[in-house]
């Protein structure tokens, strides 16, 4: 049987893993220590059938992300700045995640539409004028627009890069995905077999928004014709099929990567990751792996043979007061993996 496919999330100083049954977290605190956390998938989103079918999936992952994912990611920021006794609260962090969303949609979806529209309106009128017609052409209007949404996204994380604190992030969302490798090929989970391993891999979210921005240019084409105030609420109304119809493509372009045609078209996705990712060092490796055995440890997986156990403490020890679903699993045997599987 197939070992499930792992993803998971940089975060700030740790990363995340996504497993079967539940999530798995390691950070490197302020005191150079390694601390973990673990919380179970069991929700209703989760527990239900739905969660599991084409499409649905592609939906409880943009759950994940928004909703899991920015939660670890403000609390991991909250471990970052312990030393400082800096802390942000629950209203603090539901109202990052309200700016974040908004701004993303403004960014990404809606200032593509307005500057398409002023460029085809003024400096291109002329232009798409000679090449459709007075009527203009819908295609290449949504075109024009999805080319100004790639260069936007792509703008963003150059500026976003220049960071010191992005690059740390960075280079942990690299551990994360060699950690993945190592998995997926049966190695043992120790940074020097880790380390063997590229930072940029198939499965990676940064792929995935690619995806969604090309497949945008073909959804939002329906709606053509429209009226501004029609566009910007159907273009924001059509995400969500987007981001599902989306992740299937991911799911089978990963499953079918020995293609060579399929290889080649998901090629900018794995150019766009030497922009998200950067080469960890081993403290970074350490902490992914921590993350990965706590995650197959929760599944109830067997770790491959010849993991290191890392030393790691549990998050609530590390930061009193603080209140998460954490366990301390019990220790398991290390055995052979289980046949890995894309």
């Amino acid at each position: 049987m197939a070992r499930f496919t792992y993803g998971g999330q940089a975060l700030i100083e740790g990363v995340l893993m996504r497993g079967r049954d539940a999530i798995a977290v390691a950070l490197r605190h302020p005191d150079g220590s390694i601390v973990y956390a673990t919380e179970s998938l069991d929700g209703p989103i989760h527990r239900n059938r739905l969660a599991k079918l084409p499409l649905f999936r592609g939906l409880v992952v943009l759950y994940e992300t928004l909703v899991i994912g920015f939660r670890w990611l403000s609390r991991s920021a909250n471990v970052a700045a312990s030393a400082e006794g800096v802390e942000l609260g629950r209203g603090s962090t539901a109202l990052m995640l309200v700016l974040a969303l908004v701004l993303g949609i403004g960014l990404f979806f809606l200032l593509p539409l307005l500057l398409s529209q002023l460029a085809i309106r003024g400096l291109l009128a002329g232009f798409v004028s000679g090449i459709s017609g007075p009527a203009g052409n819908p295609l290449l209007e949504h075109l024009l627009e999805g080319l100004i949404r790639l260069a936007i996204f792509v703008a963003y994380l150059l500026a976003i890069s220049l960071a010191a604190d992005i690059r740390r992030v960075f280079a942990y969302h690299g551990a994360e995905h060699m950690t993945i490798h190592a998995l997926e090929h049966g190695d043992p989970l120790v940074p020097e077999a880790v380390r063997r391993y590229p930072t940029a891999h198939q499965r990676c979210g940064t792929e995935f928004v690619l995806v969604v921005v090309v497949l945008s240019i073909l959804v939002f084409s329906l709606l053509a014709g429209q009226n501004l105030l029609v566009s910007v609420v159907g273009r924001i109304a059509l995400i969500p099929v987007i981001v599902a119809v989306s992740y299937e493509l991911l799911r089978f372009g990963a499953r079918h990567r020995a293609n060579r045609l399929v290889r080649w078209i998901y090629m900018p996705g794995i150019w766009l990751q030497m922009i998200t990712t950067r080469q960890p060092d081993d403290s970074m490796i350490e902490v992914a792996i921590v993350s990965m055995t706590e995650a197959l440890r929760a599944d109830g997986e067997t770790i491959p043979d010849g993991t290191v156990e890392l030393a790691r403490r549990p998050l609530d020890a590390a930061v009193p007061g603080s209140a998460s679903a954490v366990a301390d699993p019990p220790v398991i045997a290390v055995d052979p993996p289980a046949e890995a599987g894309p």
